[in-house]
Parts: structure tokens; C-alpha cells; sequence
């Protein structure tokens, strides 16, 4: 053997011998690398922000105790496997729950479920799961071709009662049925009893090849007040069926973070958007886009009750501006693109009669969001939705008749003044 050989055998001996690390077979190195396998993700089709109901929105306790709930829900993009969010985000003590199934719902808002497409869902491989206080809870994944705009029913069974301090979204639009006893599987409820609340769901999440999640956080006039009830015509679900028809957004999950009431700065009707942008934005599956629609509650309860100073007008207007830099800021460090929209003009609302201060104050703060380099696009609501005879005012057209709320017309406006290229990433 010459010496070149005796070298490199030496060698080999070496490195077997108590190396550990460097042990590492040296083809490795060479071989060819695999043929990467189709990656897939987890984008979110479907979300609702969530808040602690007031007394007379919650579930009655004594009629859910061991009882089923059964709530439907609309998709935005689909995919070939789901997972589900729940939520205990607000509750003071354990959410036990005996089991969770999903399946198609055979209409929106309702009771009846396809039972072909009934499948039961696990939490860690088991059936039952019990959610701290103050938690989030993801199912295991599951093989579930969502189509597109598919109508889902999630059914849970309680185990006892839900907590007394409940986790949900009152201004669902939609209605949710419950019942006595273990329903889990009936094609239709017995004896039920309605609500329009949603409980307990948070999110549903599906896993496709490519995609993304956009997020319209928000207000009532984002949540959805005066739609049809179980009618899906919410800005953003119109919004979401533009994005499904064109082939360059087809991938783009639609997620509804309205709150109604819900402000900038101070807690009202569900916590501050501050408060709950990481859980409604940031901690969203996929989450590449958000539009931010908040503000005319800040501006509107200034006033309400009695003037505001001049000093507190301009207060206001800061710190408003420092709550939409806020927000920018932590969403650019996850790379979402924040969209800003502008806030619609209330000059006719019977709620606020607003003045001409608090008009001015819209206009500062709509310049602000106007100004390039704040938001990575605008899109002018204010501009789309002011009467052109009275700006400070809706338009005849798009108003609801309260002077605050758009109407059907104004909410479908809105969702096709959004420009789709936002998306087409």
C-alpha cells in the first residue's frame, strides 16, 4: 500500500474512533441533494375578533351545561386540509369541552349539516381538550376539502358549563344554534334554541400550496352593522368573492377583525384595537395584509356627551396618530403590508352630532393617513363615501339613513374600491 493510501486509511480509522460530530460519513458531502418535496402552508380562510359579551349576548349557561352549540360560518380561500382556532382568550377559568366536529352546514345560519362531510376533530390526538383560562387552542389538522366560499358548521359539545366569564363575538350576523345533550353528529339539531352570537370559534385555518391572509380590522362599519342577517354582505366578504374570481388572488384569506364600538385608545365594546392587534393581526396564520378602518369612535364620544377644549381636540388627534404608528410599526417587523383607509365622514350622525371640531379632527387625522410614507397604500373611503354637496356628511347613496353606517350599497362600494393588485404579491 502506497503512502497515500495508508494516509487516507489512517484517516478513516481516526475519524471512526470517538470523533462524534466529525464522524459524519464524508459522501454525505457529495450526494446529490433530494428534489425538495411541494411545500405547503397554513393560510387563514376565515377569523372574528373576540371580546367578553354583555349578560344579555351570552350563552345560558343552564341550557349548554353537557349541551351542544352548533355555529356556521363562510371561507374565503379553501384548501385541502383545516384546522380550527378556539378560544377561551377571555375566560377566568377552564373551558372543558367533550368533543368538536366539523362539516359542510347545508345553508348559512344553519342547523343542519351535510353528515357525509361530518368529521370529528382532535386536539393532541384526543378527542376532549379543556383550554386554560385566558388560552387559544389549535385542533390537530385534518384532511377537509374546503372549497372556496364553502359554508361550514362547527359543532361543539360542553363538557359542564362554559365558563362563567364567556369568550365571543356578539355581532356575528349569523345565527348559531344549541341544544341539550350530546348532538355532535345529529344531522340537525332537536329542539334547539337561536341566537346571533358566535362562542368559542376563533379562527379556521387551511393548508395550501400558496396563499396568504389579509386582515380588515376595524369597527362596526367593518364588523358588518345592518347587513342581512346569515347573508354574507359585509364589505369584506364581498371583498373576499372579488378575490376568489380572480385567478392572481385566489390564494388570499379574507379575516373579519371587527369589533362594534371598538376605538383606538380606550376600551368600549371589546378591548382597544391596540390591545388586540397582536392577537387579531399579527398571530394570524399566513397573515400578509392588513387594512386598518378604526377611528370615528375615538373622534364621535369625544362629544358626545358634552364640548371638548380645544386641548383635548388636539390631544385626541395625537395620540390617535401615535395609535396608527403603533400598529404600523408592529406590523412591519412581521413584513405585513398595512393598508390604510380612511375614516368615512359621520357629519349626519344622530349618535355623535358631531360639530365642526370634530370635523376638523377627522381631516387632520385623514391627512395624516393620506401623507406618503405613513401606510404602504391608502385606500380613501372618506374620498369614495362623502357626499360632494356636504363632505363632512355620507352620501344619499351610501348611507344606512343613521349618518354613521353605510348601506348595503355603500358596503359593496367599498369592497370594490379596493384594488386587488394590493394582493396579486
Amino acid at each position: 500500500m502506497d503512502i497515500g493510501k495508508r494516509a487516507l486509511v489512517g484517516l478513516a480509522i481516526a475519524l471512526s474512533i470517538g470523533a462524534g460530530p466529525i464522524s459524519i460519513a464524508p459522501t454525505v458531502a457529495w450526494a446529490a441533494p433530494a428534489k425538495p418535496a411541494q411545500s405547503e402552508r397554513w393560510v387563514a380562510s376565515w377569523a372574528t375578533a373576540q371580546m367578553i359579551p354583555a349578560a344579555k349576548d351570552a350563552l345560558p349557561a343552564a341550557d349548554v351545561a353537557d349541551g351542544t352549540l352548533r355555529q356556521t360560518l363562510r371561507l374565503s380561500t379553501g384548501g385541502g386540509k383545516i384546522r380550527i382556532k378556539l378560544s377561551n382568550a377571555f375566560g377566568t377559568e377552564p373551558l372543558k369541552l367533550a368533543g368538536v366536529h366539523v362539516a359542510l352546514a347545508a345553508a348559512p345560519g344553519s342547523a343542519r349539516i351535510d353528515p357525509a362531510s361530518d368529521r370529528a376533530l382532535t386536539f393532541s390526538g384526543r378527542p376532549e381538550t379543556t383550554i386554560p383560562a385566558g388560552a387559544e387552542y389549535l385542533s390537530d389538522p385534518i384532511d377537509f376539502p374546503a372549497a372556496p366560499l364553502a359554508n361550514l358548521a362547527i359543532t361543539i359539545r360542553f363538557d359542564g358549563a362554559p365558563p362563567a366569564q364567556q369568550t365571543s363575538h356578539p355581532g356575528s350576523r349569523t345565527t348559531s344554534w344549541f341544544a341539550s345533550g350530546d348532538q355532535l353528529t345529529a344531522a340537525e339539531l332537536t329542539n334547539a334554541k337561536s341566537l346571533d352570537r358566535w362562542f368559542v370559534i376563533a379562527a379556521v385555518d387551511v393548508q395550501r400550496p400558496a396563499g396568504a391572509s389579509l386582515v380588515t380590522f376595524g369597527d362596526s362599519i367593518t364588523d358588518g352593522y345592518g347587513v342581512t342577517t346569515n347573508g354574507n354582505n359585509r364589505w369584506p366578504d364581498i371583498l373576499a368573492a372579488r378575490l376568489q374570481a380572480d385567478p392572481r388572488t385566489k390564494g388570499v384569506g379574507v379575516l373579519n377583525a371587527g369589533i362594534g364600538g371598538n376605538r383606538l385608545l380606550l376600551d368600549g365594546l371589546g378591548p382597544n384595537a391596540l390591545a388586540r392587534f397582536d392577537r387579531d393581526v399579527i398571530n394570524q396564520a399566513g397573515v400578509k395584509y392588513v387594512i386598518l378602518l378604526e377611528g370615528v369612535n375615538d373622534l364621535g364620544t369625544l362629544t358626545r356627551d358634552q364640548p371638548a377644549t380645544p386641548e383635548a381636540h388636539a390631544a385626541l388627534v395625537a395620540r390617535m396618530i401615535a395609535s396608527y404608528d403603533q400598529m404600523i410599526r408592529r406590523a412591519r417587523e412581521r413584513g405585513i403590508k398595512v393598508y390604510g383607509a380612511t375614516v368615512m365622514p359621520f357629519g349626519g350622525s344622530g349618535y355623535y352630532h358631531p360639530d365642526a371640531a370634530n370635523e376638523q379632527d377627522r381631516q387632520a387625522i385623514n391627512a395624516w393617513i393620506r401623507t406618503p410614507g405613513r401606510f404602504d397604500a391608502v385606500i380613501d373611503f372618506d374620498k369614495l363615501t362623502a357626499d360632494p354637496a356636504n363632505p363632512s356628511k355620507l352620501s344619499p347613496a351610501f348611507d344606512s339613513g343613521d349618518g354613521l353606517h353605510p348601506s348595503l350599497a355603500g358596503y359593496k362600494a367599498m369592497a370594490d374600491a379596493v384594488p386587488l393588485a394590493l394582493f396579486a404579491h
